[in-house]
């Protein structure tokens, strides 16, 4: 019982990883691969603060900040510099590894003995791992409301339509440019905000943890389209957390059949390329099924 709780509690604060993702991997249409670097760099920065006296709160919220400014770099290298989507994410991700050294100004730095967002008198007297599911209930709400709101405006439709079609987008006075680097920054500041969680959750930031977060978001989103199908806009966003959920859920599962954690990643990958090919072997699937019947496929 204890494990599916952590494992709940875990998804839906991993979920914010895959809500930022969602922003540009799917409504900007933007491969971003900052995430790879965002998530430590808000871990570095929150760990940091609260082991130099910081309040909790105001720690995560330069987490947030020093996300923003990441995609905000990845957003002026694209649009100002004319690099393309995936090298410019690259090219900052490889920076933030640096920055993120010289802001712990070591590999790692734990929280043992300091206050943390879970280390409240109502945090604390909640039953064990029940900490998580509440902290990431509570984040998870705000920022999923605030996303459907945001996106219900005219502000937002033209970050949607950005997405859609840019040239269109474009004729119709819309500054892409401008959507594409808020919509950086507002993802990767969410990117931030998941990195400075879970670092505060675990007790501690490191210069690596960064490694695979891009698949664990992709995995999260693709999840959930295939697990709910046919979605609007503002249900996906609730199946991108129900996904990540249920993608903790299996891991979970598969580390009780007695792999290694030194496998997630790689489980992590397969987990992905099987849901990925889930809608490409349905649709074969319905193909051949007629054959098999006898009839041809235009009848």
């Amino acid at each position: 019982m204890n494990l599916m709780v952590s494992a709940i509690g875990q998804g839906l604060l991993w979920a914010l990883l895959g809500l930022g993702l969602y922003l540009t991997f799917r409504i900007l249409d933007f491969c971003d691969m900052t995430v790879e670097g965002t998530f430590p760099l808000g871990a570095a920065t929150a760990v940091t603060a609260i082991s130099r006296g910081i309040d909790p709160l105001l720690a995560t919220l330069l987490a947030v900040l020093a996300g923003m400014a990441a995609g905000l770099i990845t957003g002026l290298l694209y649009t100002k510099g004319k690099i393309p989507s995936l090298l410019a994410g690259i090219l900052t991700m490889t920076a933030i590894y640096s920055v993120n050294l010289r802001i712990m100004g070591k590999s790692n730095i734990s929280l043992l003995g300091k206050p943390t967002l879970f280390s409240g008198h109502f945090m604390t007297s909640l039953p064990q791992y029940f900490d998580s599911v509440v902290m990431g209930i509570i984040v998870i709400a705000i920022i999923t409301i605030l996303m459907v709101l945001f996106l219900a405006t005219d502000y937002g439709q033209a970050f949607i339509a950005t997405g859609d079609n840019a040239t269109m987008a474009r004729s119709l006075g819309i500054h892409t440019d401008k959507m594409v680097i808020v919509g950086l920054m507002v993802s990767n500041g969410m990117v931030g905000l998941c990195g400075a969680l879970i670092a505060q959750n675990n007790g501690y930031a490191d210069i690596n943890m960064g490694i695979g977060t891009i698949v664990i978001a992709l995995a999260s989103i693709i999840i959930g389209e295939v697990a709910f199908g046919e979605l609007t806009l503002n249900q996906r966003l609730v199946a991108v957390t129900l996904g990540s959920i249920i993608y903790r859920i299996i891991l979970l599962a598969v580390l009780q059949l007695g792999f290694s954690a030194n496998d997630l990643n790689l489980i992590s990958s397969i987990v992905l390329a099987i849901c990925m090919m889930i809608p490409q072997m349905e649709q074969h699937l319905q193909i051949k099924k007629p054959i098999l019947k006898g009839v041809r496929p235009h009848e």
